[in-house]
């Protein structure tokens, strides 16, 4: 990974603070994107130390916000003119229903639309790269879900979280399905992952009884250094140079479910996510 430019958002906590830390220890030129910019300088200058690599940048946004998602990307753009890899790791679930500063539930907005809005406006210094890599973060929890265009983001009628996150999950590899497709002749190669029930901080912006349950289950689950295992591999390996529309596990590309595998669905979320966004197609 020496000298390739890579960025990871919701680098400061959990596998996505491992992922940054192993691509940086690899000699990667790492840029780190969280909303809590005093924590987020810390952890840059900590990593420099840890990795002897003191090519570590911090970008802030709250990628929830499209306003900083369009703020950071001309950030990015205007750091690297080319771009090798972006991990998209941000995430959360939201126990109460909330909206988004730009109107959606905030499950859907943060971790699909906002993944979806980054990710196009970095496209020029991706496909600039030798061969751009783009990685994101879903999760087995995309199985049992299904989308319903008259109400994508489900924001109307009763609210589950984790009926919301699960959606959210499955637009996830939609989307690396999709964009794999639309960005075949540029070499960008587009491709998703199930970390693992990894014990890490997911879940406990939620003060509930959900969240101590979540407390309670990562004594079974498995470590971040673990659980960013897949993220690193896709984000670095020669063995997955040119594959793309991949879903994976363990290293191990497998099957999703087969809402997941259905190629009418994800062009119509790309093109409605394109309207959402207000992104041109």
């Amino acid at each position: 990974m020496g000298q390739k430019r890579v960025i990871v958002t919701g680098a400061t906590d959990g596998i996505g603070l491992i992922t940054a830390r192993r691509l940086a220890e690899a000699g990667a030129q790492v840029g780190l994107v969280a909303r809590n910019a005093e924590k987020g300088a810390r952890v840059a200058e900590e990593l420099k130390k840890q990795t002897g690599n003191p090519d570590i940048a911090f970008y802030k946004a709250d990628l929830s916000k499209f306003d900083d998602v369009r703020a950071v990307a001309n950030e990015i753009r205007a750091a690297h003119s080319a771009l090798d890899v972006l991990v998209n790791n941000a995430g959360a679930m939201f126990i109460g229903k909330q909206m988004s500063a730009d109107g959606f539930e905030l499950t859907f907005a943060l971790n699909h639309l906002s993944v979806f809005l980054l990710t196009n406006l970095l496209k020029e210094p991706l496909v600039a790269a030798d061969q751009g890599r783009v990685v994101t973060v879903a999760s087995v929890a995309h199985r049992g879900a299904d989308l319903n265009f008259a109400d994508l983001d489900g924001q109307n009628g009763s609210y589950s979280a984790w009926r919301a996150y699960q959606r959210s999950k499955l637009a996830n590899i939609l989307f690396t399905r999709e964009l794999a497709d639309r960005w075949r002749e540029s070499h960008v190669t587009a491709n998703c992952l199930h970390p693992g029930f990894v014990a890490s901080k997911f879940g406990e912006n939620n003060n509930t009884a959900f969240s101590a349950f979540f407390k309670v289950g990562k004594m079974f689950a498995i470590s971040p250094e673990k659980g960013a295992e897949t993220s690193v591999y896709l984000a670095s390996d020669d063995d997955v140079a040119g594959q793309t529309g991949g879903y994976y596990t363990r290293k191990k590309r497998v099957q999703p479910s087969r809402a997941a595998k259905n190629a009418d669905t994800a062009k119509r979320l790309w093109e409605e996510s394109l309207r959402m966004t207000g992104l041109d197609g």
